[in-house]
C-alpha cells in the first residue's frame, strides 16, 4: 500500500506542478531530496543549519520511493527541455540534473544495492569516514551524534539483508574482491576506530561514556555479525566468474555504467583501442627519459625494479607521507601562474586510517563549503620499501593541487553564480579528468623534481590508459585477473600491493576506471582547439577559469561551453579600436 500511495502522489503532483514547475524549482526540490535521503552530504561538505543526526535509509523500500521521486523530476525536466543560453544559471543547473537523474534511471539494470560487498564498494570504505568530521562542539551536535551512532546497527543490518537478497536473486560480488573485506571491516573494531573518534574530539566525559556504550553494545556486535556473514554464507556462494556478465543482466550493465561515470558513452571495443593507442605513445615517451636518465634499463625492467631497489623506495611509512608533504606547499604557491580563481579551502595530507590502508592507494575528502574545514588526501603508506618515490609527486598533484582539491574547493566556493547543485554533483568524467590533466598541467608548471618523478608522471598517465584496456578486457573480452596484473606492472611504476588492489577495483567497480583518460583527453582536445582559434591571445588562465567555473558539468557541457568561450573570445579580438573623442584627440 505504501508504494501504491506514494506512485498516485507522484501522479498527482505531476499534472498539480506541470504549469508552475521551473528549473529553478525542479533543482530546488531535488536538493532538498537528496539530502533527506542522503543527511551525511550535508557533514561531508560542512553545511550550515543541517541536521548530523541520521543516516541514509539503504532500505529497499526507501530506494524504489527515490526512485520514483527520480522519475518525476526526469519527467519534468524533459518537458521543459534544454535551455539555449550557455552557461547561465538554467542552463548548467538542467545539464547537471538531467545527467544525474538519467544516469540514476540507466543504471537501475545494474541492481548495485545487491552486489555491494567489494573492498571498493563496501559501506565500510565510506561510512565510517562521517564520524571522523562529525560536528560534537555544542550539546546539541553531541546529541545528534549520539542518534547517528544509533544508527549503524541497524543500516548494516540492512545491508546483510540486502546482499542476501542479491545472492538469492542472480547478483554477487566477485568473490576475489570480497575476501580481504571480513578482515578490513573488523579493523573498524580497534581502538582508533572512527567510531569512537568523535567521543576523543568532544572531551565530554558523559558523552564519551555513551559514544563508548554504543560502540560496545550496538555497533561492535554488528560489525562482526556483517564479518561473519561474508565468511560463513556470502563467500562461499559468491560468483567465481569475474566479468561483471557473471552477474544477471551483466552484459546491458556495463554500457550504462560507461556512460553514467564518463557522461559519454564510446562503445567498448573503441575504448580499448583508445586506450592501446595511449599506452603506445606514452611508452614512447617513458623510452626518450629513460634513453636519458636510465640507459641501462628497459621499460619492463625499470617499472619493476622502481618497486624494488632502494634507491628508487622508501625506507619507513614516514618518508613516504614527508615526500608528499615536501612538494605540496610548491604546488600550492604554482596556482597562481595557470588559475586566476583559487579557492580559499587549505588541504591537509594523511595517512589511510588502520582500517583502510590496505585498500586504498590514494584518495581526497572534500573541504567544507565555506572553506574552513580543509580538504584531505589520504595517501598510501603501506609496504614502504617496496613503494617507489615514482609517482608520489604526480598523485599529489592529482589529489590536491591542481587536481581534485582545487577544482572541488572552487566548485564548492561558486556561490549564487550556479544553483548549489552544481556544486554539490559530481561525476568522473568532468572531475577525474580534470585530476588527470592536472598531473600533465604540473609538468607544464615545472612541479617534477626530476626524471624519476617525470617518470612517475609517465606511469601514472599510462595506468590510467591501461584502464581503458583492462576494465573493458575484464567485462568484455574475457581477460583474466592475472592477465590484468601483469598487464599493469608491464607498463606503470605501480607498487604490486597497489596493482593488486587496483585490479580488484575494475573487477568490482565496472565503468569506472575508464572516466579517467576519457575525461582528461576531452579537456586535452578543448585546450588544443582553444590555442589553435585563438593563437597568441591564448589565455591558460582564462581558460582554466571557464573550465572549472560550472561546477562538475558533464563532458558534453564542457564542450558546449568552451566552443562559446572561444566564439566570445573571437568576436572581443575582432572588435575594431575605437578612436577615442573630445579632449583626448
Amino acid at each position: 500500500m505504501r508504494t501504491a500511495f506514494i506512485s498516485i502522489f507522484v501522479i498527482w503532483t505531476s499534472l498539480a506542478g506541470a504549469e508552475q514547475a521551473t528549473i529553478e524549482s525542479i533543482a530546488d526540490d531535488y536538493q532538498q531530496g537528496l539530502f533527506e535521503r542522503h543527511p551525511e552530504l550535508g557533514t561531508s561538505y560542512g553545511l550550515p543549519d543541517v541536521r548530523h543526526d541520521a543516516l541514509t535509509d539503504n532500505s529497499l523500500a526507501a530506494m524504489v520511493e527515490w526512485q520514483q521521486r527520480e522519475d518525476h523530476w526526469l519527467q519534468q525536466l524533459n518537458a521543459l527541455g534544454m535551455p539555449k543560453d550557455i552557461g547561465s544559471r538554467d542552463w548548467v543547473s538542467f545539464g547537471i540534473l538531467h545527467e544525474e537523474l538519467a544516469n540514476a534511471v540507466a543504471t537501475r539494470i545494474c541492481r548495485n544495492e545487491l552486489w555491494s560487498a567489494s573492498t571498493s564498494t563496501a559501506w565500510y570504505t565510506e561510512m565510517p569516514s562521517v564520524f571522523e568530521i562529525q560536528p560534537v562542539e555544542t550539546a546539541d551536535q553531541r546529541k545528534q551524534a549520539l542518534q547517528r551512532l544509533s544508527a549503524v546497527a541497524h543500516y548494516i543490518d540492512t545491508e546483510i539483508a540486502n546482499l542476501k537478497l542479491g545472492l538469492k536473486s542472480g547478483y554477487s560480488a566477485p568473490r576475489v574482491t570480497v575476501e580481504a573485506v571480513p578482515e578490513s571491516v573488523r579493523a573498524l573494531l580497534l581502538d582508533n576506530t572512527p567510531f569512537l573518534s568523535l567521543a576523543v574530539r568532544a572531551k565530554d566525559t558523559a558523552f564519551s561514556q555513551e559514544v563508548q556504550k554504543l560502540f560496545e553494545r550496538q555497533i561492535a556486535p554488528a560489525i562482526e555479525r556483517f564479518a561473519n556473514f561474508l565468511d560463513r554464507e556470502y563467500l562461499p556462494k559468491a560468483r567465481t566468474d569475474i566479468a561483471l556478465t557473471g552477474n544477471k543482466n551483466g552484459a546491458a550493465c556495463y554500457p550504462t555504467l560507461v556512460r553514467s561515470f564518463a557522461t559519454v558513452g564510446p562503445a567498448a571495443e573503441k575504448i580499448h583501442q583508445l586506450g592501446l593507442e595511449q599506452i603506445a605513445g606514452i611508452r614512447t615517451e617513458m623510452q626518450e627519459i629513460i634513453d636519458e636518465h636510465f640507459p641501462s634499463e628497459t621499460i619492463e625492467s625499470l617499472m619493476k625494479n622502481l618497486n624494488a631497489k632502494p634507491e628508487y623506495t622508501f625506507k619507513s611509512r614516514d618518508e613516504v607521507l614527508n615526500y608528499a608533504l615536501g612538494s605540496l606547499e610548491a604546488s600550492k604557491l604554482a596556482m597562481s601562474q595557470a588559475f586566476g580563481t583559487l579557492p580559499k579551502a587549505d588541504m591537509l595530507i594523511k595517512p589511510y586510517p588502520a582500517y583502510r590502508e590496505a585498500s586504498g592507494s590514494g584518495e581526497y575528502h572534500s573541504s567544507s563549503v565555506d572553506g574552513t574545514r580543509p580538504g584531505i588526501y589520504y595517501i598510501a603508506v603501506v609496504d614502504p620499501t617496496h613503494r617507489s618515490r615514482a609517482g608520489q609527486q604526480s598523485v599529489l598533484y592529482h589529489e590536491g593541487y591542481p587536481g581534485h582539491h582545487l577544482q572541488g574547493a572552487i566548485a564548492l566556493e561558486l556561490g549564487d553564480r550556479v544553483h548549489p547543485l552544481a556544486s554539490y554533483l559530481w561525476n568522473s568524467g568532468f572531475g577525474e579528468g580534470w585530476a588527470l590533466y592536472s598531473e600533465r598541467l604540473a609538468g607544464e608548471l615545472n612541479l617534477y623534481s626530476g626524471p624519476l618523478d617525470r617518470i612517475g608522471l609517465l606511469s601514472d598517465q599510462a595506468a590510467r590508459a591501461a584502464r581503458l584496456v583492462i576494465d573493458t578486457g575484464l567485462h568484455t573480452k574475457g581477460w583474466s585477473r592475472e592477465q590484468s596484473v601483469a598487464y599493469m606492472l608491464a607498463n606503470t611504476a605501480w607498487p604490486p600491493v597497489d596493482v593488486e588492489y587496483e585490479i580488484n577495483r575494475y573487477i568490482s567497480w565496472p565503468g569506472q576506471a575508464n572516466s579517467y583518460m576519457l575525461g582528461m583527453l576531452e579537456i586535452r582536445r578543448l585546450r588544443t582547439l582553444a590555442e589553435e582559434r585563438l593563437g597568441e591571445d591564448f589565455d591558460l588562465r582564462a581558460f582554466h577559469d571557464r573550465v572549472l567555473g560550472n561546477g562538475s558539468i558533464t563532458l558534453p557541457m564542457l564542450e558546449g561551453s568552451i566552443t562559446a568561450w572561444i566564439e566570445e573570445q573571437t568576436t572581443t579580438i575582432a572588435q575594431p579600436a575605437v578612436k577615442p573623442t573630445g579632449d583626448q584627440s
